[in-house]
Protein backbone atom coordinates (compact mmCIF):
# COMPACT_ATOMS: atom_id res chain seq x y z
CA UNK A 1 0.00 0.00 0.00
CA UNK A 2 2.44 2.38 0.97
CA UNK A 3 4.75 1.57 -2.03
CA UNK A 4 1.82 2.29 -4.07
CA UNK A 5 1.02 5.58 -2.84
CA UNK A 6 4.12 6.45 -3.60
CA UNK A 7 4.37 5.49 -6.59
CA UNK A 8 1.60 7.25 -7.67
CA UNK A 9 3.18 10.51 -6.15
CA UNK A 10 5.54 10.56 -8.56
CA UNK A 11 3.10 9.38 -11.00
CA UNK A 12 1.34 12.51 -9.90
CA UNK A 13 4.24 14.97 -9.78
CA UNK A 14 4.92 13.79 -13.45
CA UNK A 15 1.43 13.77 -14.54
CA UNK A 16 0.20 17.56 -12.91
CA UNK A 17 3.31 19.04 -11.31
CA UNK A 18 4.25 19.52 -7.52
CA UNK A 19 0.84 21.56 -7.83
CA UNK A 20 -1.59 19.73 -8.70
CA UNK A 21 -0.10 16.55 -6.24
CA UNK A 22 -2.76 16.68 -3.81
CA UNK A 23 -3.63 13.69 -1.48
CA UNK A 24 -6.96 13.04 -2.64
CA UNK A 25 -5.33 12.81 -6.25
CA UNK A 26 -3.18 10.67 -5.30
CA UNK A 27 -5.54 8.46 -3.18
CA UNK A 28 -7.38 7.97 -6.68
CA UNK A 29 -4.05 7.09 -8.44
CA UNK A 30 -3.03 4.76 -6.13
CA UNK A 31 -6.67 3.07 -5.91
CA UNK A 32 -7.24 3.36 -2.26
CA UNK A 33 -9.32 4.98 0.02
CA UNK A 34 -8.85 8.37 1.66
CA UNK A 35 -8.81 6.95 4.93
CA UNK A 36 -6.07 4.50 3.99
CA UNK A 37 -3.80 7.10 2.71
CA UNK A 38 -4.33 9.34 5.71
CA UNK A 39 -3.14 6.18 7.70
CA UNK A 40 0.75 6.09 5.85
CA UNK A 41 0.91 9.42 5.45
CA UNK A 42 -0.99 12.22 7.62
CA UNK A 43 -0.37 15.16 5.12
CA UNK A 44 0.78 15.87 1.88
CA UNK A 45 4.28 17.18 3.41
CA UNK A 46 4.83 13.87 4.67
CA UNK A 47 3.45 12.35 1.68
CA UNK A 48 6.00 14.58 -0.65
CA UNK A 49 8.90 13.56 1.89
CA UNK A 50 8.42 9.72 1.71
CA UNK A 51 8.41 10.50 -2.23
CA UNK A 52 11.45 12.35 -1.93
CA UNK A 53 13.59 9.39 -0.76
CA UNK A 54 11.70 6.80 -3.16
CA UNK A 55 12.01 8.80 -6.10
CA UNK A 56 16.26 8.93 -5.75
CA UNK A 57 16.17 5.43 -5.42
CA UNK A 58 14.30 5.06 -8.69
CA UNK A 59 17.03 7.34 -9.79
CA UNK A 60 19.45 5.28 -8.55
CA UNK A 61 17.89 2.33 -10.03
CA UNK A 62 17.62 3.80 -13.72
CA UNK A 63 21.50 4.67 -13.42
CA UNK A 64 22.15 1.56 -12.38
CA UNK A 65 20.55 -0.60 -15.39
CA UNK A 66 21.50 2.11 -17.59
CA UNK A 67 25.10 1.99 -17.17
CA UNK A 68 25.24 -1.68 -17.72
CA UNK A 69 24.02 -1.81 -20.69
CA UNK A 70 26.80 -0.09 -22.05
CA UNK A 71 29.83 -2.13 -23.51
CA UNK A 72 32.61 -0.51 -25.29
CA UNK A 73 33.08 2.25 -22.98
CA UNK A 74 36.73 2.71 -23.34
CA UNK A 75 36.45 3.13 -26.99
CA UNK A 76 35.26 6.71 -26.45
CA UNK A 77 35.42 7.68 -22.61
CA UNK A 78 34.12 11.25 -23.32
CA UNK A 79 31.16 10.53 -25.74
CA UNK A 80 29.94 7.79 -23.84
CA UNK A 81 29.31 9.85 -20.69
CA UNK A 82 28.14 12.55 -21.90
CA UNK A 83 25.58 10.18 -24.21
CA UNK A 84 24.76 8.53 -20.83
CA UNK A 85 24.29 11.48 -18.88
CA UNK A 86 21.87 12.68 -21.29
CA UNK A 87 19.98 9.62 -21.08
CA UNK A 88 19.59 9.70 -17.46
CA UNK A 89 17.97 13.38 -17.22
CA UNK A 90 15.58 12.50 -19.99
CA UNK A 91 12.35 10.89 -19.04
CA UNK A 92 9.34 11.15 -16.50
CA UNK A 93 12.37 10.16 -13.37
CA UNK A 94 13.93 13.33 -14.40
CA UNK A 95 10.77 15.23 -14.99
CA UNK A 96 9.27 14.49 -11.24
CA UNK A 97 13.10 15.31 -10.14
CA UNK A 98 12.36 18.68 -11.27
CA UNK A 99 9.12 19.36 -10.11
CA UNK A 100 10.66 19.25 -6.66
CA UNK A 101 13.60 20.89 -7.16
CA UNK A 102 11.41 23.53 -8.38
CA UNK A 103 9.15 23.27 -4.71
CA UNK A 104 12.33 23.53 -2.82
CA UNK A 105 13.00 27.06 -4.06
CA UNK A 106 10.36 28.53 -1.62
CA UNK A 107 9.55 25.14 0.77
CA UNK A 108 12.77 25.14 2.78
CA UNK A 109 12.06 21.72 4.58
CA UNK A 110 11.51 20.35 1.24
CA UNK A 111 14.61 21.24 0.09
CA UNK A 112 15.92 20.36 3.10
CA UNK A 113 15.03 16.86 2.30
CA UNK A 114 15.94 16.74 -1.20
CA UNK A 115 19.69 17.51 -0.54
CA UNK A 116 19.94 14.66 1.87
CA UNK A 117 19.23 12.30 -1.07
CA UNK A 118 20.26 14.39 -3.78
CA UNK A 119 23.64 14.23 -2.53
CA UNK A 120 23.45 9.95 -2.66
CA UNK A 121 22.09 9.66 -6.35
CA UNK A 122 24.70 12.10 -7.29
CA UNK A 123 27.51 9.72 -5.86
CA UNK A 124 26.34 7.19 -7.55
CA UNK A 125 26.18 8.85 -10.89
CA UNK A 126 29.39 9.87 -10.46
CA UNK A 127 30.75 6.53 -9.24
CA UNK A 128 29.27 4.76 -12.22
CA UNK A 129 30.91 7.00 -14.40
CA UNK A 130 34.22 6.72 -12.83
CA UNK A 131 34.55 3.35 -12.78
CA UNK A 132 34.44 3.47 -16.57
CA UNK A 133 36.72 6.59 -17.07
CA UNK A 134 40.16 4.86 -17.36
CA UNK A 135 42.54 5.00 -14.87
CA UNK A 136 45.34 7.20 -16.04
CA UNK A 137 42.42 10.31 -15.92
CA UNK A 138 42.74 12.18 -13.01
CA UNK A 139 39.81 11.71 -10.68
CA UNK A 140 39.47 15.19 -9.75
CA UNK A 141 38.90 16.37 -13.34
CA UNK A 142 36.65 13.24 -14.31
CA UNK A 143 34.29 14.16 -11.45
CA UNK A 144 34.21 18.20 -12.16
CA UNK A 145 33.36 16.81 -16.36
CA UNK A 146 30.71 14.76 -14.75
CA UNK A 147 29.64 17.82 -12.13
CA UNK A 148 29.65 20.72 -15.42
CA UNK A 149 28.06 18.16 -17.82
CA UNK A 150 25.23 17.55 -15.79
CA UNK A 151 24.76 21.06 -14.85
CA UNK A 152 24.23 21.97 -18.69
CA UNK A 153 21.73 18.96 -18.79
CA UNK A 154 19.87 20.23 -16.00
CA UNK A 155 19.72 24.08 -17.41
CA UNK A 156 18.66 22.56 -21.21
CA UNK A 157 15.98 19.89 -19.48
CA UNK A 158 14.56 23.09 -17.42
CA UNK A 159 14.36 24.98 -20.80
CA UNK A 160 12.43 22.56 -22.46
CA UNK A 161 9.35 22.37 -20.02
CA UNK A 162 8.41 25.66 -21.64
CA UNK A 163 9.48 24.69 -24.99
CA UNK A 164 7.97 21.51 -26.19
CA UNK A 165 9.83 21.46 -29.46
CA UNK A 166 11.52 17.89 -29.01
CA UNK A 167 14.13 18.80 -32.21
CA UNK A 168 14.95 22.40 -30.91
CA UNK A 169 16.13 20.49 -27.19
CA UNK A 170 17.77 17.48 -29.31
CA UNK A 171 19.50 20.87 -31.26
CA UNK A 172 20.50 22.64 -27.82
CA UNK A 173 22.04 19.40 -26.91
CA UNK A 174 24.19 18.81 -29.42
CA UNK A 175 25.58 22.35 -29.48
CA UNK A 176 26.13 21.94 -25.90
CA UNK A 177 27.43 18.29 -26.44
CA UNK A 178 30.13 19.64 -28.61
CA UNK A 179 31.81 21.48 -26.15
CA UNK A 180 31.35 19.38 -23.28
CA UNK A 181 32.71 16.78 -25.72
CA UNK A 182 36.18 18.94 -27.03
CA UNK A 183 36.31 20.37 -23.10
CA UNK A 184 36.30 16.11 -21.75
CA UNK A 185 38.47 15.54 -24.40
CA UNK A 186 41.11 17.98 -23.79
CA UNK A 187 40.72 17.86 -19.81
CA UNK A 188 40.67 13.74 -19.65
CA UNK A 189 42.52 12.38 -22.92
CA UNK A 190 45.33 14.89 -22.65
CA UNK A 191 45.86 13.32 -19.30
CA UNK A 192 45.44 10.20 -20.58
CA UNK A 193 48.45 10.22 -23.23
CA UNK A 194 50.23 11.96 -20.74
CA UNK A 195 49.80 8.58 -18.03
CA UNK A 196 50.30 6.27 -21.27
CA UNK A 197 53.37 7.77 -22.06
CA UNK A 198 54.79 8.40 -18.39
Amino acid sequence: MRARLLDATVDCLIEYGYGGTTTPRVAEKAGVTRGAQVHHFGSKADLVVAAVQHLAGKRVEEVLQRIDAISEYESDPVGMTLDFLWEIHRGPVHAASIELWTAGRTDRALAAEIAKFEESVTKTIVAAVSERIPEHADRKTARDFVFTAMDTMRGISVAGFVDDDPDRLERKWGRARKFLYDAGVHALEGRLQAGASG
